[in-house]
């Protein structure tokens, strides 16, 4: 997996002050996108276990609230293999920090268990990691600069934990 950028102190996408890690890859391409560059899987940096210490390291201090994970595209399948190991050592780490993701998939249907054209093994554990899932696709026509943390009115914020 690569990844397009890591932001260290992110205040816009999820509350409180987050790390932010931007993967590369994405085969929503939602008419405009703030993000196009992200789509192209290659785009960017791999993502290695070094990458994975320098977020552990940055989620440290007491004002990091928490990880957002956003793209690109976290739940496309190859996305999701290679996101589940390091989610499962942040919240063996910082259990009292909160993991927040976008995708524009939807919840209900596309990440369902039976026929969710994006669910692979790796889903249901990815989804027990997170404790807000914003989902949806952008929708350029829905844009609504008034919502927190979303860009079109049809995303949600789901709150699992």
């Amino acid at each position: 997996m690569n990844y397009g950028n890591i932001k260290r102190t992110d205040i816009a996408n999820g509350e409180g002050v987050r790390v932010s890690l931007f993967v590369s890859g994405c085969r929503n391409c939602c008419k405009g996108c703030f993000n196009k560059e992200t789509w192209n899987f290659t785009f960017g940096t791999i993502f290695t276990k070094k990458t994975e210490d320098d977020l552990l390291a940055a989620l440290a201090p007491d004002y990091i609230s928490g990880l957002t994970v956003l793209g690109g595209e976290p739940f496309e399948e190859e996305n999701q293999r290679a996101l589940l190991p390091f989610l499962k050592r942040v919240r063996t780490v910082y259990p009292e920090k909160t993991i927040w993701c976008y995708t524009g998939y939807v919840y209900d249907t596309d990440l369902k268990p039976v026929d969710g054209r994006k669910h692979c093994e790796a889903t249901d554990q990815i989804l027990s990691q997170i404790d807000v899932l914003v989902d949806g696709p952008y929708i350029e026509e829905l844009r609504d600069i008034s919502l927190q943390f979303r860009g079109s009115r049809n995303q949600r914020i789901l709150r699992f934990r």
